[in-house]
């Protein structure tokens, strides 16, 4: 795509292994094997579920009972439209219904299959783990407004090969209108930069990405119940399956 084009200087292969699409999906259900209801469990004291959140060893943020028999995972990017739709209409539920009851445990995997996943993963990685996945929604409630400002703003980014690699990120943040959105939303333009200096997390960004590429992940939202997965990309399509599954 020409977004693509416009923004490539020399990242991982990670990047050309996925498009943002529906694909050809399976028949729905195939990764939700039925099962009894299960008992809701009461979260910590002080607390709800969702207020629970950690990294994983997979490379992604999991948010909820850390042994929900019911675990959801979602390979998604940051810049892809399907996975915006499904956030804006099942984040809120997903959260309330099935997370906070201690039933459902919900993995988010920030695929980069587009050059602007990579700053805009590292800046929802900015702040503390708690606000991971409300930055994640921010992304997709604002979707449209923050594609327009990525439109507007690869018009004048120019030939990044000529900015320094240390200041690539942080170039593309700014001029994307990434750093002013975070900024509105706790993360400050100094924690920002500080952030997308980091070549570590950038590398990791990529590296898990390409991973999850060789792992058979084609295409975002990719969804999975218990492991198996669902075939299915919208929130309509997804309830059922984690009722099936026994969140009910």
């Amino acid at each position: 795509m020409k977004l693509r084009a416009a923004l490539a200087f020399s990242l991982a292969p990670a990047l050309l292994l996925a498009a943002c699409s529906k694909g050809e999906a399976p028949a729905a259900g195939g990764g939700a094997a039925a099962g009894e209801p299960v008992a809701a469990v009461a979260p910590p004291a002080g607390k709800a579920w969702a207020d629970v959140v950690s990294p994983t060893p997979e490379g992604g943020m999991v948010m909820g009972n850390p042994k929900a028999p019911i675990k959801l995972i979602e390979y998604g990017s940051l810049s892809c439209p399907h996975c915006a739709k499904l956030a804006q209409d099942g984040a809120a539920a997903l959260t309330e219904k099935y997370v906070n009851t201690g039933k459902v445990s919900w993995e988010f995997r920030s695929f980069a299959i587009h050059p602007q996943d990579v700053p805009l993963t590292m800046l929802v990685r900015c702040a503390p783990a708690e606000a991971f996945f409300p930055l994640v929604e921010q992304v997709y409630a604002n979707f449209d407004a923050l594609t327009q400002s990525t439109m507007e703003g690869a018009k004048a980014l120019g030939d990044m090969s000529k900015v320094a690699p240390q200041a690539r990120f942080t170039t593309m943040a700014d001029m994307l209108g990434f750093t002013k959105f975070f900024s509105a939303r706790g993360i400050s333009q100094d924690q920002a930069h500080t952030c997308l200096t980091n070549a570590a997390m950038a590398d990791k960004v990529a590296q898990d990405s390409d991973n999850w590429g060789k792992q058979g992940i084609e295409s975002t939202p990719t969804l999975l119940i218990n492991g198996g997965k669902t075939g299915v990309n919208t929130w309509a399509e997804l309830e059922p399956l984690l009722q099936k599954a026994g969140a009910r």
